[in-house]
């Protein structure tokens, strides 16, 4: 029940992006319906609005998580054969060029939310407790936006308003200028004393909104990537501080999926809900891709031999090996975090009597599932077979495990005394002893570990400097699982993987060719 107010707003919200297209038809108008100067006036208004921004970053949401789990080395592409989706697969593999669609869209879709937030900074007057919040949000938002922008492409443009006539060509900016921007922003959030608040770890419905202890998560991971590790370790421990989180401690098996959506872990989620006539407004393609290929295995009916599983799904996104072996050496073939995780074909075909259809085979794939984020008839509003889109399960963008390790790293680097007490959290949840001294090392392996497949390893990676070292060989050659067992080489590329100018994606094609005051990221 909790969002049964929420996305009625969102869906009015979202009527105001096609409203704004009568401007440019030729459509009689019936009356005074105004312009954006007459609109943000009330609190009603504002809702509107920040309902817009937020459906606007959510709708960004499946681009981000494709691109940026895909440019890891936690994944392969998958699929239900090679070329199902050339060009996650060129992402995957280190083969994309300046024309790459998902790069295009996740670089566009960022500058929407860019956008949104800046019509409400600029037009929105917080003299009520309602506008103070969505104005709050709004900064909030622009932030999250420049901060993928700044990692992953690196000087953009700054927009800090909704841009006039002779102003759309912006240069490039120099990337201190957005990191001071983003924390700018944050702290504006922050010090506006008007964002939502959880009144303790069992509140779902103070997470709903951004709230406070989201901004200063955010503040602090802005922080550490620059290097600011003290002023870091400050703005997350006031996060685990104020006792309003704690690690999840039912079944961690369940930790992605609808039954804990909103959970004491939750930081900052896409909301969903579970209301069969919304059906519509909840459809994303998230999970219809990355549930395990069920068409090739059981005669196309997984659900058959494993009734929990949704059937219908296309399978990307499937664990490498390196992944695997990394949990293994961590905490054994037997760990309570890796079957949580991953399971491998041997286990499902003993447990559950999985197979594989004779004759086909699973592209990208290694005869690992990955079990984390496997589709379940529980997380669907309606369990549409046909087209498994329909699941209500929140996408997790931060967890508070997240904002733990971020701290340890910070305490690592800038001489605290806490990492520790916060790896330690994450391993005793995780059924594994206790580490004394704790080194980057450490926090690196089990960020690994805990935050697979959640959009934060390859940013990692790149800040570390170890771009090369993890993969410059990814793409070299893609396997293929079958009824018989694993083909390691089943694609090869000549081109592949990791250089030097991938710690940059590049500007992409259609920005440089209708700007053509920015400048294209070195190598590309």
């Amino acid at each position: 029940m909790k969002l049964k107010y929420i996305l009625p707003a969102i869906i009015a919200g979202v009527g105001l992006l096609f409203s704004s297209c009568e401007d440019g038809l030729d459509i009689p108008k019936h009356g005074n319906m105004g312009t954006q100067d007459d609109f943000y006036k009330t609190d009603s208004e504002a809702l509107e609005a920040v309902s817009t921004l937020y459906s606007s970053w959510a709708g960004n949401y499946y681009n981000l998580f494709m691109l940026k789990n895909l440019l890891s080395d936690d994944s392969w592409t998958g699929g239900g054969m090679r070329g199902d989706n050339p060009d996650l697969e060129r992402v995957n593999e280190y083969t994309f060029a300046t024309d790459c669609t998902v790069i295009r869209d996740s670089y566009a879709g960022l500058y929407a939310i860019v956008y949104n937030a800046n019509l409400i900074i600029t037009k929105v007057t917080p003299d009520t407790p309602v506008k103070s919040q969505v104005v709050a949000e709004a900064y909030f938002f622009r932030a999250l936006a420049y901060f993928d922008l700044v990692t992953l492409w690196g000087g953009t443009p700054i927009v800090d308003h909704p841009l006039e006539a002779g102003e759309y060509h912006q240069p490039n900016s120099k990337p201190e200028d957005i990191w001071a921007m983003i924390e700018e922003d944050l702290h504006t959030a922050i010090d506006s004393k008007a964002l939502a608040t959880k009144n303790g770890p069992n509140d779902e419905t103070g997470g709903i909104r951004v709230s406070l202890e989201a901004a200063q998560a955010m503040l602090g991971k802005a922080l550490l990537f620059q290097g600011k590790y003290r002023e870091a370790a400050i703005e997350l421990d006031k996060v685990i501080d104020s006792k309003k989180y704690e690690l999840y401690q039912g079944d961690y098996d369940m930790l992605q999926h609808a039954a804990t959506n909103g959970c004491c872990e939750a930081i900052l989620e896409v909301q969903k809900r579970k209301d069969p006539e919304q059906t519509w407004s909840q459809f994303h393609m998230t999970y219809l891709m990355i549930g395990w290929r069920t068409g090739l295995m059981n005669g196309g009916r997984v659900s058959d031999v494993m009734p929990f599983i949704a059937n219908g799904t296309y399978g990307f996104l499937n664990p490498t090996k390196k992944l695997y072996d990394a949990f293994v050496a961590r905490e054994g073939k037997d760990g309570y975090r890796l079957r949580s995780t991953i399971r491998t074909y041997e286990e499902l075909n003993s447990e559950y009597g999985l197979t594989v259809n004779s004759g086909e085979r699973l592209v990208g794939h290694e005869g690992l599932y990955n079990w984390k984020n496997r589709a379940l008839k529980d997380d669907c509003i309606t369990d549409a077979e046909y087209f498994q889109g329909f699941q209500y399960i929140n996408p997790r963008v931060m967890r508070y495990a997240e904002v733990l390790l971020l701290a340890a790293e910070a305490h690592v680097m800038g001489g605290g005394n806490r990492a520790d007490e916060y790896v330690n959290a994450i391993r005793t949840r995780a059924h594994l002893q206790p580490l004394s001294g704790v080194t980057l090392e450490d926090v690196k392996a089990e960020k690994r570990l805990e935050l697979c497949m959640e959009c934060v390893r390859f940013q990692d990676i790149v800040r570390w400097g170890e771009g090369e070292k993890y993969l410059g060989e990814q793409g070299k050659t893609i396997p293929a699982f079958t009824a018989n067992g694993l083909v390691p080489e089943a694609f090869t590329n000549s081109s592949y993987g990791f250089k030097a100018k991938h710690n940059l994606l590049p500007i992409p094609l259609l920005e440089m060719e209708i700007n053509p005051n920015m400048k294209q990221n070195t190598g590309w």
